[in-house]
């Protein structure tokens, strides 16, 4: 799978902190909303950056198991990162896809047009199958952020 971003770093083989100050020193030099792919193999890194993104507002938007390491894609904080403020937010943690489709169709049909529903799953499916169900309806795929190990935020906005 190839992962698309602004630059692209390879620190495998490197033991932290090399990988987390690589992509700081990085990102420091994007413009907002430019990202970053980071590859890593050490274990640590992904914690690491859960924890850096919650502070800098910087954003991890993917993690992908690519050869014997992970592709971790970053996004640099911008203004469309503070904009998002969901009407609704929907908690589907511990239930399996379709599950967490299925619910968040149902409270979309129920809300106005350009509204926003903050879905929150850790369904393994769910990263993979959430921006297909928005290219194939009129549901609007805002953003996608992982605010937790395997667990994802994804801001759907009904058209």
């Amino acid at each position: 799978m190839t992962i698309k971003a602004d630059v692209v770093i390879d620190y495998s083989g490197m033991t932290c902190p090399a990988p987390l100050l690589g992509a700081k020193k990085i990102l420091d030099d994007l413009k907002p909303g430019q990202t970053l792919c980071l590859i890593s193999d050490c274990t640590g890194v992904h914690d690491d950056l859960l924890t850096w993104c919650t502070h800098s507002g910087n954003v991890l938007v993917s993690a992908t198991p690519q050869g014997g390491g992970v592709a971790y894609l970053l996004r640099k904080a911008g203004k469309e990162d503070k904009k998002l403020t969901p009407h609704a937010t929907l908690d589907m943690r511990g239930i399996s896809c379709p599950g967490p489709i299925l619910e968040a169709k149902k409270l979309l049909q129920g809300m106005k047009s350009g509204e926003i529903l903050q879905l929150v799953t850790d369904c393994t499916a769910a990263r993979d199958e959430i921006p297909l169900w928005g290219r194939e309806t009129s549901i609007k795929l805002l953003d996608t952020r992982e605010i937790a190990t395997g667990t994802y935020e994804f801001y759907l906005q009904k058209s």
